[in-house]
């Protein structure tokens, strides 16, 4: 799948924590998300998708730039993107296209002793030379407000406060410039902060589930806190993603049949996998995303294909390109094997110094069979075989008959 016959129009719908098990389609009980189910059976699905960083301003700057953290410049969590990166909008833009972003940005210059929760984040104002060379820009930094959000950007001087859930207000406002005549293609980025926490927080028109009927995955301990935790958050949880998919839905309805539509997340939870929670974490709860790619009936069959090849969201730029024609198709194709092993590159730049998050920097690599992390001085930390252990409960960094299996990997990382 490479460039189009003529350029589509392109959608990217990007969330935040959501991740790649905790959907309808990918057999999770206790989704429900028939608006992406529906997506899904007319997509490619990319079921060994990642993030290359599993927190949100590493991620969101390699999946604008193309370029991983921390070469595109994001090394720590309050690193604004810097001045003069270019992004897929500029690349687009350049093109002819008119080019939209809506919703949570996350990579302007915070000040660190701020609250990150609440109105002082979403009340920021990102100048306009700091929003990635987007046309059209309408959103806030943060504060993870998942209802009535503040927005501020290119119609809006000053922040104000729309009334509603935060996915069904930005998805409504995108779905209308969309709609909006345009003298060619668009390219529009929805950037959603659901399903992030505050997992209480009311999801209007989903009822929070009954935390003893959430079905947890095999690696969650219990008959502790861990468990009472884990259900007590995914009962919140599930209701934000019913609330959420129910938002994207009317968002896809907006985009003609012939768009490209691509849905995915910066970032996963762990939920109380292997006791831990949040994210940061290399484990799969955390760096596995949901991907799907719906092409124009034209360009692929109207069903739907899963494929195991590996991918990442650095990935998204490259491709992205391609379909808009300014990239060839064997380099830019997202059906493409890529050249060598069947490997994404996954890593924390820095450790974040909030609760619960991921304690040090690490980096490594994840295989649809195997995964190899090393730490920060390029010790082993972690290793599974994903084939036989997909809940990654055997560590294999201290077994010897695996020595030269990791070292070999080693050399990839």
């Amino acid at each position: 799948m490479g460039a189009m016959a003529a350029p589509p129009d392109i959608l990217w719908i990007v969330t935040t924590q959501w991740r790649a098990q905790a959907c309808g389609y990918a057999g999770d009980p206790n989704a429900r998300t028939p608006r992406l189910d529906a997506l899904a059976a007319r997509s490619i699905d990319f079921t060994q998708a990642v993030t290359p960083h599993p927190f949100g301003p590493f991620a969101r700057a390699a999946l604008l730039t193309g370029v991983p953290s921390p070469e595109n410049g994001i090394r720590d969590y309050f690193d604004p993107l810097p001045k003069g990166s270019r992004t897929v909008a500029h690349a687009l833009g350049g093109s002819g296209y008119a080019t939209a972003f809506f919703g949570k940005w996350h990579l302007a210059r915070r000040d660190p002793s701020a609250a990150i929760v609440g109105e002082t984040h979403a009340r920021m104002v990102v100048p306009p030379e700091d929003r990635g060379g987007f046309g059209f820009w309408e959103g806030f930094e943060g504060g993870f407000l998942l209802n009535d959000p503040w927005l501020h950007g290119t119609r809006i001087e000053q922040p104000a406060r729309f009334e509603g859930y935060q996915a069904a207000v930005l998805c409504g406002r995108a779905a209308d410039w969309i709609r909006s005549p345009h003298s060619g293609p668009w390219f529009c980025v929805v950037s959603l902060e659901a399903p992030h926490p505050p997992y209480d927080a009311p999801a209007p028109g989903a009822a929070r589930r009954d935390p003893r009927e959430i079905v947890l995955r095999g690696n969650v301990p219990l008959g502790g806190d861990a468990e009472i935790r884990a259900r007590g958050e995914l009962a919140g949880y599930h209701a934000h993603i019913e609330a959420t998919d129910e938002a994207i839905g009317s968002l896809i309805d907006a985009a003609p049949a012939s768009a490209v539509i691509v849905f995915t997340s910066v970032h996963g939870d762990m939920h109380g996998a292997h006791g831990l929670f949040r994210k940061g974490w290399p484990q799969e709860e955390s760096v596995r995303v949901p991907l799907l790619v719906r092409l124009p009936s034209a360009g692929a069959p109207n069903r739907a294909v899963r494929t195991s090849q590996a991918a990442s969201l650095v990935d998204l730029h490259r491709w992205t390109s391609a379909w808009a024609g300014l990239a060839a198709p064997d380099s830019g194709s997202c059906a493409a094997t890529p050249p060598g092993p069947d490997v994404q590159s996954i890593s924390m730049p820095s450790a974040v110094p909030f609760p619960q998050q991921c304690d040090r920097p690490w980096r490594g690599l994840r295989m649809p069979g195997r995964k190899l992390i090393l730490n920060g001085d390029g010790t082993p930390w972690l290793f599974f075989d994903l084939e036989s252990d997909p809940l990654e409960m055997n560590n294999l960094v201290s077994d010897p008959s695996r020595t030269a299996e990791m070292r070999e990997l080693s050399q990839l990382v």
